[in-house]
């Protein structure tokens, strides 16, 4: 089953102007990466909540729209559910909710620097238990400030984890500004090979790319890390590099301007 990054886009940016929340941005900028995820894994087994399911944990959590409507155009979460986003007593707020309540969501995130902790702690009791799968996280390059990022990373890459992969959304913001002028985030690649793990750079909006890099996981002998240059607000001309869509909220105008531009503007 495939679905199209541009239908999620279309549905993130319509979920941002229904509900009036924000961080359509950052949303956009990681669609490619986590809808390639969710093509390479075993949905049936996310439907029963399997125990040896592959395990996506999104780190940057403000970006969870994106992850809902990926969920939601997989059938793994209900219309019905996805169209109570942001009401009081909804299980999906700005952030994803704590593992249980949906199959397919792992970890309550949102507070930057602990997805990969958690996952780091979840590959190893699986060990521990005898249980295979692979484990993807994604994270913010903003997010790469925290320090618990690289006490996770160097926990992982000193064990080598091989079936353990981040990917980090290189959009250039953060949500004040650029991340190199905020703090160096040059030379991301070196930084996660220091720390043992297998480095890869790639076009974080080219398919082939993320897949290519996808395919190293468990194939390699380290964990993998995947630097993904990506473009915030991708897939809209009048949002890409726009730091302002960290937080505006689209207009019904600028909604149609958006469907157009992605190639649905029949759609209704």
């Amino acid at each position: 089953m495939k679905i199209s990054s541009s239908k999620i886009r279309l549905n993130i940016i319509k979920n941002s102007n229904k509900t009036n929340t924000p961080h359509l941005g950052s949303c956009l900028s990681c669609v490619d990466l986590i809808n390639c995820i969710y093509q390479r894994m075993n949905l049936k087994k996310i439907q029963d909540n399997s125990i040896d399911r592959d395990r996506f944990f999104l780190s940057k959590g403000h970006a969870a729209p994106a992850l809902f409507i990926t969920l939601n155009l997989y059938n793994l979460i209900s219309d019905e559910l996805l169209n109570d986003y942001g009401k009081d007593g909804s299980y999906l707020a700005e952030h994803p909710p704590a593992p249980g309540f949906i199959n397919g969501i792992e970890a309550a995130t949102g507070s930057l620097g602990h997805g990969l902790s958690l996952a780091v702690g979840v590959y190893q009791a699986a060990i521990i238990k005898n249980i295979h799968f692979n484990t993807y996280v994604l994270l913010g390059d903003g997010e790469c400030n925290e320090g618990t990022v690289w006490e996770a990373a160097l926990y992982a890459g000193s064990r080598n984890f091989k079936n353990l992969c981040v990917l980090i959304d290189f959009n250039k913001w953060q949500a004040t500004g650029r991340s190199n002028e905020i703090n160096n985030l040059n030379n991301l690649k070196e930084k996660w090979e220091s720390f043992g793990w297998h480095g890869c750079e790639i076009n974080g909006h080219d398919t082939n790319e993320i897949n290519k890099s996808l395919d190293l996981v468990g194939k390699v002998d380290k964990p993998v890390a995947i630097i993904a240059n990506t473009v915030k607000g991708k897939g809209v001309s009048f949002m890409e590099d726009d730091n302002n869509w960290h937080y505006r909220i689209p207009s019904e105008e600028e909604v149609a301007l958006a469907e157009k531009e992605l190639g649905f503007s029949n759609e209704k």
